[in-house]
């Protein structure tokens, strides 16, 4: 009887501590490699295995595009939304294309000269595009300027821009983040941590510098001094993001794992504030699941899209 008991407590405090999604879309059934979302969560990107890149209106659930990147539709392993939601950028490992998402446009396609590795998209359609050489391309297609960032010394696995594509934050192997000005690559701060960097993020003003380690480590940095502000108070011995957006004025954090988590942050204390489980679909063959984005729409329900296909809405 005591176990029993015992069961039925410990399932109703999971179900209190995991919140059911209160809505759930399935994008696709395909095996996906890269997702975004929009900032205001209206629009997703979704890489898929032979279906090309897809482009989804969320607000209407209707699917606007599917674009061919290069000459196979196989090789997508990275997707951008530029911050006012105008311009969309896919990543394979030979090369980077950009889009223009009222109309579908294709505004460019370039080869790249080692394995594309992150890419991020600014407001004005500026480029930012980690190589696994530990270079960095910093392409304004606009303005035909080209950069290339050789601050790191080993593979640059994250990179970040603000909204105005002036600031760049890139993360590396070789356990550094750097802070550099994207037009010029004038290195702004350099930030060391105790193990090989996996994520970045910027918020959209380029103000604040978000750092995450393979370990526990996640920072968040003030830009302009390069002093460090605070740490999520992770409370296990190991956390990584693969998602991360600064939310609600900054105020919060929201982050996604690779193990199906999406936890909010208070940024200045660095506390936990609310945690949600993303699905798996009922014929998954697989027990786990990556989250590759996550945002804040309608001021206060938290998107997720996730390796299932997955879009995940919960009220905040």
């Amino acid at each position: 009887m005591k176990k029993n008991l015992l069961l039925v407590i410990c399932t109703v405090l999971l179900a209190a501590c995991h919140p059911k999604a209160e809505d759930i879309s399935v994008l696709t059934t395909e095996p996906s490699y890269s997702a975004s979302l929009s900032s205001n969560g209206q629009f997703a990107l979704v890489a898929t295995q032979s279906s090309g890149v897809q482009c989804w209106d969320l607000n209407t659930h209707t699917l606007k595009y599917q674009w061919i990147h290069g000459n196979i539709n196989t090789g997508v392993t990275g997707t951008a939304i530029s911050p006012n939601g105008i311009f969309a950028a896919s990543l394979s490992r030979d090369s980077v294309a950009m889009w223009k998402i009222a109309d579908g446009k294709s505004l460019g396609w370039w080869s790249l000269p080692s394995s594309g590795e992150s890419v991020a998209i600014a407001d004005n359609g500026a480029l930012l595009i980690g190589l696994s050489d530990g270079s960095v391309m910093s392409l304004n297609a606009a303005q035909s300027a080209l950069i290339q960032f050789l601050g790191h010394k080993d593979r640059v696995n994250s990179v970040a821009l603000s909204a105005d594509g002036r600031i760049a934050l890139t993360g590396s192997n070789d356990m550094q983040a750097i802070l550099w000005q994207a037009q010029t690559g004038q290195p702004l701060h350099t930030w060391t941590l105790d193990s090989r960097i996996t994520k970045v993020a910027l918020n959209d003003s380029g103000s604040l510098s978000f750092t995450n380690g393979s370990t526990n480590e996640a920072k968040i940095w003030d830009s302009a001094s390069g002093n460090l502000l605070n740490k999520l108070d992770i409370q296990r011995r190991q956390m990584n993001f693969s998602a991360v957006r600064f939310v609600n004025q900054d105020s919060q954090i929201l982050t996604g794992t690779p193990a199906r988590e999406v936890i909010l942050w208070q940024r200045d204390t660095g506390k936990e504030i609310g945690k949600w489980q993303i699905s798996l679909t009922k014929n998954s063959q697989s027990r786990g699941a990556v989250v590759y984005s996550v945002a804040i729409r309608d001021t206060n329900k938290i998107v997720s899209i996730s390796s299932q296909g997955l879009v995940e809405t919960w009220q905040q």
